[in-house]
């Protein structure tokens, strides 16, 4: 197949499966063909296979605000037209799909066009609800030729909010489990603890739906009981404040600011303990990416978070907000090695049985087919 992929390039779960998708499909035999105002930052190496086209922007003074929206149907007519696409697979809704849609009207009685449009989270529960959008969600999710949903609570808060109609498929997130997998020589650890203290992560865009202060609160309780440190991965708007509760708490000896990092392996498997308290998640990549790398995850009872993590197994769950709650659980991890050790096994065991890209790319595969054959 020759498959046209939309996504936003930057760091975000969507953007992340989006390309990691890409590149599996082209590892299948297929063509795929990413479209974008950049480079996906997760197409950082040559892959056989893969195509970047980039959508241009005008800087005319008339316009007060790009159009990016136009500029990329107009892009997506062009590959469409040139490299002859079977299908355009957008992520994220807006504005993505719309612009999609577009392009399939343009090119109409010249080729058959297919659009799958993969909804992803916020691009639902919080964007598309706002006044100004939800009209234009909810016809470019019925528009379009299919639609995936990465968990069941996405699918049915779809279905709920924009009242649609429309068979929804519902295809999870992924992880490479040959990449995210456990590894014994992890220098980075000794690096970030060097007295042997246990290792809390959390990896995050620093937005308030994160909830990152409940992760600096719920550190705190934890150092009373453990020696230990917190690694804190990403950036945002709620940075800054995150730092200012560290001085107040008189924490910045013991937690650290990495910032928007790549080797997410290492740092990953320096942890002893995942932490994702978030007020709202559609999935929860971030938390699979650990659990293959053999990490107990700690989480909000939200979204797709109980799709994912199982309580009591993998890890624990717990209302949102419940600091003390949460903390407990990590304490009892932390001051329990056979229990942590068999939460380990069983994060890694979920993630490869499950969630692995060689379980979950022909599941969008074979989506594509039968898309293709309606």
């Amino acid at each position: 197949m020759n498959i046209g992929i939309t996504c936003y390039p930057t760091y975000g779960g969507s953007g992340v499966i989006a390309t990691e998708l890409g590149k599996a499909l082209a590892k299948r035999g297929h063509q795929i063909h990413f479209i974008s105002y950049a480079m996906p930052f997760r197409l950082n190496n040559f892959v056989e296979n893969v195509f970047f086209h980039e959508v241009e922007l005008s800087n005319y003074p008339l316009f007060e605000f790009p159009l990016y929206s136009l500029a990329l149907a107009s892009k997506m007519v062009e590959v469409a037209t040139y490299e002859k696409l079977d299908l355009l697979h957008v992520h994220y809704a807006i504005p993505h799909a719309t612009s999609a849609l577009l392009a399939k009207q343009m090119i109409n009685g010249k080729r058959e066009l297919k659009i799958i449009t993969t909804l992803h989270g916020t691009d639902i529960t919080l964007v598309g609800l706002e006044p100004s959008f939800l009209p234009l969600v909810k016809y470019s999710t019925e528009m379009s030729d299919g639609v995936t949903a990465v968990s069941r609570f996405l699918k049915e808060k779809t279905l709920i909010n924009y009242s649609i109609e429309k068979d929804i498929e519902v295809i999870p997130n992924f992880v490479d489990t040959e990449i995210y997998a456990p590894r014994t020589d992890c220098i980075f650890r000794k690096h970030l603890a060097p007295k042997g203290e246990k290792i809390l992560v959390h990896t995050s865009n620093f937005r308030a739906v994160k909830r990152v202060t409940d992760t600096i609160k719920i550190f705190e309780q934890v150092i009373k009981e453990v020696p230990s440190k917190l690694i804190l991965v990403g950036d945002g708007p709620d940075r800054s404040e995150c730092e200012r509760i560290c001085r107040e708490l008189h924490l910045c000896d013991h937690i650290k600011f990495l910032g928007k990092q790549d080797g997410l392996v290492e740092i990953l498997n320096a942890a002893d303990v995942f932490l994702i308290p978030s007020q709202s998640e559609s999935f929860g990549l971030a938390a699979l990416e650990a659990m293959a790398c053999g990490v107990p995850v700690i989480s909000s009872s939200v979204g797709g978070l109980p799709e994912l993590i199982k309580h009591n197994e993998t890890g624990f769950i717990a209302e949102i907000g419940d600091i003390n709650r949460m903390a407990k659980y990590v304490i009892d991890l932390l001051t329990n090695e056979r229990k942590h050790k068999l939460f380990s096994g069983n994060s890694r065991k979920r993630a490869v049985e499950s969630f692995d890209k060689s379980i979950v790319v022909p599941m969008y595969e074979n989506y594509y087919k039968k898309i293709l054959e309606l």
